[in-house]
């Protein structure tokens, strides 16, 4: 009990707890928190370009066999397509069964300015997301942290690393050694992890106020709901089906959780999650594809609320949609939702892009979640990190890459840090 507070799960608890409270009691003071989230959010930031890089590189260059890297590739992108179309189609059946938006009165909530979002939606197309992805230099992809290009670029080096055989050894024993910097760099980085969450949550209740919440309070609900369901259901069965237990990867990576809990940002957890799948047992090479690519084009979170906030506002406005304006509306975001990273307000921009596209649902009615997304995006960011983590330990199973002692290992060491923290 004595070594407790230094537990950074029991830390990072205590961390929300309090923000909570101050964003009840002192709202005021609340608001002139954000600099404390935002500073955190934004130190993770600062080492995820070059973290993720350095994984893909090495994952790539270790891996040598080429033809295995498009093998986990393939296989990864096919996996994210299906899962997150599962995931759009489980949004779009609790919000027609729920109707959050029906009988809302539309006129008489507080609407936000939403008049970038639109102009940046109405632009946004697929060509343009594919012409995003290759970068106008390679310095700038790293500049602006662009998950995407970092991701491109990484792949281009670390075959072209992996095609030089023995003569690119020096440069891959560099690469670890700077891979081991930065993971340490992390390491300090996440001691302040609960000022961060403290700061973030503070400012969240402060800001928008426990009140927001209840005219919106039916989609909140049928949001979280929705999520708990493919988690728990979809994620549970798919684990079931790979020889894993749910519960024991949730309690492997609950740290991870509750960080994206207090800081609303998938991002923030990601250097930990690419070291906590490879201790939990998964190969180093799959680990440095998987997850990177997963934070952009396997955000299960994302699509379930896009395809319910969607038909919410459809709802809300009394736009009847026939079920083939409901399958276009599918279609347009198995697309528009891989564009959902890497831009910043991105789930509004993808939301206004879709609305635009299907020209039935009035796009300036994104402004109604606009107040509440906050509240929503916490279970919209945990369900995007524990899908990429599962998509992980199915990759690695189906490629005979998955260490089940390492697991057992893991397992065993945490519960002995656990344990001794209570001592």
């Amino acid at each position: 009990m004595r070594r407790l507070h230094k537990n950074l799960t029991v830390q990072v608890l205590v961390a929300i707890a309090l923000g909570m409270l101050l964003g009840a009691v002192a709202p005021d003071v609340a608001r002139k928190m954000k600099p404390v989230g935002d500073t955190f959010v934004n130190l993770v930031k600062m080492v995820i370009a070059p973290v993720v890089f350095l994984t893909i590189v090495l994952g790539i260059a270790n891996m040598r066999d080429l033809k295995r890297v498009g093998r986990v590739g393939g296989k990864a992108l096919l996996y994210f397509e299906v899962v997150s179309t599962v995931a759009l189609l489980i949004g779009m059946l609790v919000v027609n069964v729920l109707k959050p938006g029906q009988g809302l009165a539309v006129a008489t909530l507080a609407k936000s300015d939403v008049s970038s979002y639109v102009t940046q939606g109405k632009s946004m197309n697929f060509a343009d997301f594919l012409t995003h992805i290759v970068p106008s230099s390679v310095v700038d992809a790293f500049a602006k942290g662009d998950m995407l290009q970092v991701v491109f670029v990484a792949v281009l080096f670390g075959v072209a690393l992996a095609m030089l055989g023995e003569d690119g050894l020096p440069v891959t024993h560099l690469f670890e050694t700077l891979s081991r910097v930065f993971f340490r760099v992390v390491g300090i980085i996440m001691k302040v992890a609960p000022i961060g969450a403290f700061g973030a949550m503070a400012y969240t209740i402060g800001a928008f106020g426990l009140s927001a919440l209840l005219p919106l309070g039916r989609l909140m609900v049928g949001v979280y709901m929705t999520m708990a369901i493919f988690i728990f259901v979809v994620l549970y069965t798919i684990l079931r089906m790979y020889g894993f237990s749910l519960w024991s990867y949730l309690k492997f990576i609950r740290e991870e959780i509750l960080i994206v809990l207090g800081t609303s940002s998938s991002e923030a957890a990601l250097p930990r999650m690419l070291a906590k799948m490879e201790r939990y047992g998964c190969a180093k090479s799959v680990v440095g594809l998987v997850i990177p690519a997963g934070y952009s084009f396997n955000l299960d979170g994302t699509s379930i609320y896009l395809s319910m906030a969607s038909i919410f506002i459809a709802q809300a406005y009394g736009v009847p949609l026939t079920y083939m304006q409901q399958a276009e509306l599918l279609a347009v975001l198995m697309l528009t939702s891989k564009g959902a990273a890497g831009v910043t307000g991105s789930g509004f921009i993808v939301l206004a892009s879709t609305l635009s596209a299907l020209n039935v649902v009035p796009i300036e009615g994104i402004a109604l979640v606009l107040g509440v997304d906050r509240f929503m995006s916490e279970a919209r960011s945990i369900t995007n990190l524990i899908g990429n983590g599962v998509a992980t330990l199915v990759i690695a199973r189906s490629e005979n890459a998955f260490d089940d002692s390492q697991r057992e290992r893991a397992e065993a060491e945490l519960h002995a840090e656990r344990v001794a923290a209570r001592a």
